[in-house]
């Protein structure tokens, strides 16, 4: 009986465990189709918590019929071949839904009832099937539950750090699903050793599947493609050919946007948005000391050492280490004493620092079009103001239109900084005269009060220029605040 208990116990934490890894793990799958946004951390939470009440009900049901060990391993043996089937649809799936609907909300319930719903109802079945079949003494069935919930719950506690601290950096997404595969045939098998001859070959499918998985991800590597998980991002890094210009390009893209692009023949801007950050020269032609929130590839970074005097810097403020790495792997980012970079929440930066620049850029962006929340808030935007020198300038990119629904979250940053800088213009990159177009938009923040020259005998600088918007902006939507900013809410609309 003590092996049975020990078996039961064993089989309800690491069962427990295995469902936070999964749903974070989830997040990673999601992530490079749909991003990372409120709407697919809602629905991937929401689905997976409503397949575990499923578990739970059908678990709870089952075990009053047939309170069988055989059964529960053969439950948690149809969740490891689960996961093995999500390993071979999901890539499939999600390029199918992305091809064919373009809403974020449809897509990220349906694929994730699809891939996430049958995984969980199952291990959601283990807990109540476990209670059922240590129920030995019903005069302390209180306990027993009560036992194996908590230890479920310590499990899914324990998953949940050793996934988001180690797992998923370490081995990735598609090496990890492998793995909580592996590990729950290895439970099923310990429950009970009926039908081992399939579960012997099932493990043996999957212990193959590791090592070809590793032998594609080397592969794919020798061919140019990288597929990265970090601690906050899940990054893909490949080469194409443009199809404007036929000339190679290296892309960085995190979860599932294009963060950084690299030019293979010349040190060129890829971007076009990433040249009107030149406008800091006219704006503040003696300007010294400069800060980029967001780094990626550090395109413009590396842009600004090349075409800037020595006595200019650049701080960087990059969330996310790793992608410095890759930036000085595959990026060709260069170790220079005018570049200082600090790896945290470009918010929390601003919030502790002590030194002051005379421009800042804004180029940090959290998923599809939408700037992190806490960067867009007129607290931020005072923060930025306040580590401004005299006549500072903001020059920031956004993702919008400015008129119409699309262009609410513009409108409400525009008014944001607004309320806080008594200058701000608007240049729209690519379609200057079309307020209705989503594009690049940059936004241009001026400390000083006094109206600036908005010519230039700078023929570069005057085609940015030329771009101003000079319609009127309405102002129809609130200030954004940190006690409340609809950011996601509006980006929805745009996308």
């Amino acid at each position: 009986m003590k092996f049975i208990f020990y078996r039961l116990e064993l089989a309800v934490f690491l069962s427990g465990a295995i469902v936070m890894i999964f749903e974070l793990v989830g997040s990673r799958i999601l992530g490079p189709y749909l991003g990372t946004s409120i709407f697919v951390w809602t629905s991937l939470i929401g689905i997976i918590l409503g397949s575990l009440s499923l578990g739970y009900y059908f678990g709870g049901r089952i075990a009053d019929k047939q309170p069988k060990m055989s059964i529960l391993s053969f439950i948690i043996f149809l969740s490891a071949l689960s996961i093995g089937i999500i390993l071979l649809i999901k890539d499939p799936l999600l390029h199918f839904f992305v091809a064919n609907i373009s809403s974020i909300r449809v897509n990220s319930i349906f694929v994730s009832l699809i891939l996430f719903l049958p995984t969980s109802v199952l291990l959601g079945m283990v807990s109540p099937y476990a209670a059922k079949i240590r129920m030995v003494n019903l005069t302390h069935s209180g306990s027993v539950i009560g036992n194996l919930y908590a230890l479920s719950t310590a499990g899914s506690i324990f998953g949940t750090f050793l996934s988001g601290f180690y797992l998923i950096p370490l081995f990735g997404t598609n090496l990890l699903l492998l793995i909580l595969a592996i590990v729950l045939l290895l439970i099923s098998l310990l429950l009970s050793f009926e039908l081992k001859h399939i579960k012997a070959i099932a493990l043996i499918v999957f212990l193959g599947s590791l090592i070809l998985q590793n032998n594609v991800h080397a592969f794919l590597e020798q061919k140019g493609f990288i597929d990265i998980d970090t601690p906050y991002n899940r990054i893909w890094i490949y080469n194409y050919q443009s199809q404007n210009t036929q000339r190679p390009i290296k892309i960085m893209q995190i979860n599932n946007e294009n963060h950084s692009s690299m030019f293979l023949d010349s040190d060129e801007l890829v971007n076009e948005y990433t040249k009107y950050y030149h406008l800091a020269r006219h704006f503040y032609p003696d300007f010294q000391t400069t800060l980029m929130l967001g780094g990626a590839g550090y395109s413009f970074p590396k842009d600004f050492l090349l075409h800037y005097e020595k006595q200019q810097t650049i701080d960087v403020v990059e969330i996310d280490p790793e992608v410095t790495e890759l930036a000085k792997q595959y990026f060709d980012l260069k170790e220079n004493p005018r570049l200082t970079i600090y790896h945290e929440d470009g918010r929390v930066y601003l919030n502790r620092t002590l030194n002051k620049y005379d421009v800042i850029f804004g180029d940090a962006f959290s998923s599809h079009y939408s700037l992190p929340y806490q960067l867009t808030t007129k607290e931020a935007v005072e923060k930025k103001f306040d580590i401004l020198n005299k006549d500072g300038v903001v020059i920031l990119n956004i993702i919008s239109s400015i008129q119409g629904e699309k262009g609410e979250f513009l409108r409400a940053e525009y008014a944001t900084y607004k309320s806080v800088f008594p200058q701000v213009y608007l240049f729209p990159v690519n379609h200057p005269t079309d307020g209705y177009k989503v594009q690049n938009i940059i936004l241009v923040a001026l400390k000083s009060k006094e109206s600036p020259n908005l010519d230039s005998n700078d023929p570069v600088l005057k085609e940015y220029l030329d771009h101003l918007w000079e319609k009127e902006i309405q102002i129809d939507v609130p200030v954004l605040t940190d006690d409340h900013t609809p950011v996601e809410y509006y980006i929805y609309k745009t996308i």
